[in-house]
């Protein structure tokens, strides 16, 4: 699914990822490192294979679509640090892009933690007209693209089943990522007539009439 905001191009993944074809960069909101391990931690049933899912999404976009910039849009990590930093340290030295997060609530961890691996953390970041941050932030003269709120959609079948899909979320001046982590839940969005809706399916994006 490929859109256009403000004469820009966004491919948008099955997964949560939006790349920004016009600043070949990738954009990822609320991966939630850490979540699983806090999750297993504390005696839920988590196999410790999810894991390793957040990181083979991440580097199935990465090859997908070869960016210059890998951005995260806040949330990166759950909490503390555990297990999952030597993962993500490893992840980040295998990659030639550069890496930048977008400091969200959760991002509790040490600014010079990152800076040591070579991830640049800073509050938002403002390219042309575009203005991306972690929490939803209109403002004049400016889109916002952001994530935080972990944006879904309920889908009603013909059997009177419902699901719940994560979505990207669309408004006139904003666009809100889905969370790409897993185990993150979604929070149900109630478009109006004006705002768009593009659910995240197990095999493509496609847009809710």
């Amino acid at each position: 699914m490929t859109i256009n905001i403000l004469h820009n191009h966004f491919h948008f993944t099955r997964h949560g990822v939006a790349y920004w074809e016009d600043q070949k960069a990738l954009l990822i909101a609320d991966v939630h490192l850490g979540k699983i391990s806090h999750f297993r931690k504390y005696g839920s049933a988590v196999p410790q294979s999810a894991i390793q899912k957040n990181f083979d999404r991440l580097d199935e976009a990465v090859k997908e679509f070869q960016p210059q910039k890998i951005i995260f849009l806040g949330d990166l990590f759950h909490s503390a640090l555990n297990m999952e930093w030597n993962l993500f340290e490893s992840w980040v030295k295998s990659q030639s892009a550069e890496i930048i997060l977008i400091t969200g609530n959760h991002d509790i961890i040490s600014p010079l933690r990152f800076e040591e691996i070579g991830v640049e953390v800073i509050p938002e970041l403002h390219m042309g007209r575009f203005r991306l941050t972690h929490h939803p932030e209109e403002k004049e003269g400016t889109f916002n693209i952001c994530g935080h709120i972990h944006p879904g959609y309920r889908l009603s079948g013909m059997g009177k089943q419902h699901f719940k899909l994560k979505c990207f979320f669309q408004s006139q001046n904003q666009l809100i990522l889905p969370a790409f982590g897993e185990f993150t839940g979604v929070y149900v969005m109630n478009p109006n007539e004006n705002e768009k809706v593009y659910v995240c399916t197990n095999t493509k994006v496609i847009q809710v009439a």
